[in-house]
């Protein structure tokens, strides 16, 4: 064999995986046909981060006199620089990567892997040259790519994915955006703080429909507050690129309407990378469009492995690299702990931030929980008062019975920097009454998380 692990894919869940075999003693190698890095590292979590940084700024610089900053002249959003400071972002951070590879001893393979045979990957380089690697063991990380829709066929031009959403050559006028998970307020938002004329379609009644529904509300607030037009319960039918700009047809309970539009950005969603890479030829098994794994992502091919978006589970970095750990050191002989998908944290990065951990409250009263729920607002904060970011709240749904955190939903500045606390404290099984013991700081945003546990069993101070 010419390696122990052979890692086809090299994204949080992929590079993390091979480096963690390596530091176990394995003989490890990483095929990648791009960047190293993958989605989350070239065209996704970081370089849209630095695009919001970039419009949070530039909203502060407006908004300067309201902290007592006095700025002469216009202020304006520099389209090309902020996607240029993004894409040196996201190299930077690729290239740390390909130094931790090195580091570790992980070996770098350049080239589109297919399984082949047992033990065996085929690796064809951009100049068609064909390859062939072993291993004992072979982990699939090949992640996800833009979902397409029949009615919106992306062109790359006029109607567009994440990846041109990041590159254009310059500022759109007006854009539609179709879907409000992550990646579609994410861009709704970057682009209408720097001036796009933004209109955000989603088809359920809802924004961000995975979130509790106070969570939704507030951000539909929020963003409209900021000039944004928000449809919810709305489809977009067709798209008319036939002309200068788009004409969007969208259907609402009202009937039809439309929008004319100079991009539509897709965002309704992801499809895993599972073509070509073999899956039929070794007869690995997949189910509802996902490879089927056990709880060490084993598939049922011996030998064979897979992590992050092309298994069940949230499509989110931070979990294909969990699954990787897990994955690796299990092969290495470990003996690690099966993730507990109930207690994954969610992070949306607009302004105001979303986070997430565990059930909502619909969920939990379906699952026929009493519930106590306590929420904070952050109007009643001093430290978020002081920081003109008094939008939103902490909210947490305990068992009323044994007062076990069910779930958080925060949503306000800075709180995905705030809810791995809450992740801990689930995993710990903490109860409300010691939330409420556990002294924060003074002042902070965290403070919030003490109060709303206060509020759920009516001792809250402050509101």
């Amino acid at each position: 064999m010419n390696y122990d692990l052979l890692v086809i894919g090299s994204g949080p869940g992929g590079y993390v995986a091979a480096i963690r075999a390596s530091q176990l003693g394995l003989k490890v190698a990483v095929v990648e046909k791009e960047n190293v890095g993958g989605i989350c590292l070239n065209w996704g979590c970081i370089p849209t981060k630095s695009l919001l940084k970039s419009a949070q700024v530039f909203e502060y610089t407006k908004h300067a006199a309201d902290y007592g900053v006095a700025i002469d002249g216009d202020i304006k959003a520099d389209f090309t620089s902020m996607v240029k400071r993004s894409r040196d972002v996201a190299g930077g951070m690729s290239n740390g990567v390909q130094f931790l590879f090195k580091k570790n001893k992980v070996e770098k393979i350049e080239g589109f892997g297919k399984l082949v045979a047992k033990n065996t990957v085929e690796v064809t380089d951009s100049k068609g040259k064909k390859e062939k690697y072993t291993a004992r063991h072979i982990l699939l990380a090949t992640g996800a790519h833009s979902k397409q829709l029949p009615n919106l066929p992306q062109d790359g031009k006029k109607i567009i994915g994440y990846r041109e959403a990041l590159s254009l050559d310059k500022q759109p006028e007006s854009m539609v955006v179709v879907g409000s998970g992550a990646i579609g307020s994410e861009f709704a938002y970057f682009y209408s703080a720097i001036g796009t004329k933004v209109t955000l379609v989603e088809f359920m009644p809802t924004l961000v429909p995975n979130e509790d529904a106070d969570v939704a509300a507030q951000l539909g607030r929020s963003f409209k507050k900021m000039g944004m037009k928000v449809m919810v319960n709305s489809s977009v039918e067709k798209v008319d690129t036939s002309g200068k700009k788009c004409k969007v047809t969208v259907k609402t309970k009202k009937g039809e309407e439309q929008i004319e539009a100079d991009i539509v950005l897709s965002a309704v969603g992801i499809e895993p990378n599972l073509e070509g890479i073999g899956l039929e030829e070794m007869k690995i098994a997949t189910e509802k469009g996902k490879i089927k794994v056990d709880d060490y992502y084993r598939t049922n091919v011996e030998g064979v492995y897979a992590i992050g978006d092309i298994v069940h589970g949230p499509a989110l970095a931070h979990v294909a690299s969990a699954e990787g750990i897990i994955c690796v050191e299990k092969i290495a002989g470990e003996n690690p702990q099966p993730l507990d998908y109930g207690n994954i944290p969610a992070n949306t990065y607009t302004t105001p931030e979303i986070a997430s951990v565990g059930m909502t409250e619909k969920a939990a009263k379906e699952a026929g929980y009493e519930l106590k729920v306590g929420k904070f607002p952050f109007t009643a904060s001093g430290k978020a008062k002081s920081a003109g970011a008094a939008d939103g709240f902490v909210k947490l749904i305990f068992d009323a019975k044994y007062g076990e955190l069910l779930g958080a939903h925060l949503i306000g500045a800075n709180v995905t920097e705030m809810i791995a606390e809450l992740v801990v404290a689930r995993k710990l099984e903490i109860t409300g009454h010691e939330l409420i013991k556990s002294v924060h700081p003074h002042p902070t945003m965290s403070e919030a998380v003490m109060e709303a546990a206060a509020a759920a069993f009516d001792e809250v101070i402050h509101i």
